[in-house]
């Protein structure tokens, strides 16, 4: 029984210090990644303000519940890897800028995408910047330290090219 009381105390101690690193961390984060794809800003428009449409091309959405309008705003459900989660368009400027937040309370995290979309040599390109939150402070440690913030706007920017080129 002793043998099990060391490594009951490690992992104790461990999951005390990853506590105390996330709740120094700040709740609040901001990130950007940018992608230059061969498309114009039209049809990249076309594909990211298509919900409906993402389970075709995102391989992280296996399909998508259309929800009613909230105050005339487009809102739905992603159904994926990431379980269920509500979103909803907040502010919607075609081709250029699109606002999408996530509109389920009850999440360990929050916030919202902004896509802006401009034309380059020869195709398009497209900003994103997420201005996230993350309620749970080991959720944080793990977000800031191990997948970073940016590693879901890399695979939406990799799925994005693998659709349009």
């Amino acid at each position: 029984m002793k043998w099990l009381f060391l490594p009951a105390v490690l992992l104790a101690a461990a999951v005390l210090v990853l506590l105390a690193v996330g709740w120094m961390l700040p709740v609040a984060h901001a990130a950007t990644r940018q992608a230059t794809y061969r498309v114009p800003p039209d049809a990249l428009w076309k594909v990211i303000s298509d919900p409906e449409g993402f389970p075709a091309w995102r391989s992280d959405v296996t399909h998508v519940e259309r929800l009613a309008d909230r105050d005339g705003r487009v809102a739905w459900i992603e159904v994926g890897r990431n379980g269920r989660i509500a979103y909803e368009i907040e502010r919607s400027d075609p081709p250029r800028a699109l606002v999408v937040r996530i509109a389920d309370r009850n999440l360990p995290f929050g916030g919202a995408w902004t896509y802006e979309i401009w034309p380059a040599a020869g195709g398009s390109t497209v900003t994103i910047t997420e201005n996230g939150e993350i309620y749970n402070p080991i959720f944080r440690v793990l977000a800031r330290y191990v997948f970073g913030y940016d590693s879901t706007m890399t695979a939406y920017l990799e799925s994005l090219r693998r659709k349009v080129e």
